[in-house]
């Protein structure tokens, strides 16, 4: 295992298998039974969950959670503070056959920073969640969410708004503030920003 820099070094519990040329930042822990393969880049602060695998050319921010039982496979960027529940599952091919080989297909999601998956989401690949987009538990992903949105069902719609603190947010008209955190937002044409 590869260090990424800083005073606190990487953890990985002894059932863990961390390929050589993995890079896992400072401040990291890996969990029982996670592997992560040679080539797979992981930030500082992240946590990875019993049963986590990362792919080679998977990309983990920094501060992200990766709960049990989840994949990350190639093609596959996570940013910083990412949150993905319990037994989230991402694809990387669109018409997987078992017979053909559709390495050269993969597609590339994006899940921006703040984001959080909830437990069972399922992400299609070539979609980008925004920044702060809360996926609600069990939703299927098949398009492009925006920032801040809240989607749930299957296919994911989009039903609300979400807080960068995780509460939902009242129907901004055109603007919002979060009973939690105070933090204000606008509306204006179609996207929701922090004021």
């Amino acid at each position: 295992m590869t260090t990424n820099g800083d005073q606190n070094a990487p953890w990985a519990h002894p059932s863990a298998i961390i390929d050589e040329g993995a890079q896992v930042g400072a401040g990291t822990r890996v969990w029982h039974f996670a592997h992560v393969c040679a080539g797979a880049t992981l930030g500082r602060r992240c946590s990875l969950g019993q049963n986590v695998y990362v792919a080679p050319s998977a990309v983990i921010g920094d501060g992200v959670k990766i709960q049990n039982n989840v994949s990350v496979y190639d093609g596959v960027v996570l940013e910083d503070d990412v949150f993905c529940g319990p037994s989230v599952v991402f694809t990387n091919v669109r018409h997987p056959r078992a017979h053909v080989s559709r390495r050269h297909a993969y597609q590339t999601t994006i899940i921006r920073r703040g984001a959080t998956l909830g437990a069972n989401a399922t992400v299609v690949c070539g979609v980008e969640v925004g920044a702060f987009a809360l996926v609600g538990a069990g939703a299927v992903v098949t398009a492009d969410v925006a920032p801040y949105a809240l989607v749930v069902g299957q296919p994911a719609r989009q039903i609300g708004w979400a807080c960068c603190c995780g509460l939902t947010l009242p129907a901004p008209a055109p603007e919002c503030s979060c009973a939690e955190c105070g933090q204000r937002y606008q509306l204006a044409e179609g996207a929701l920003k922090p004021v």
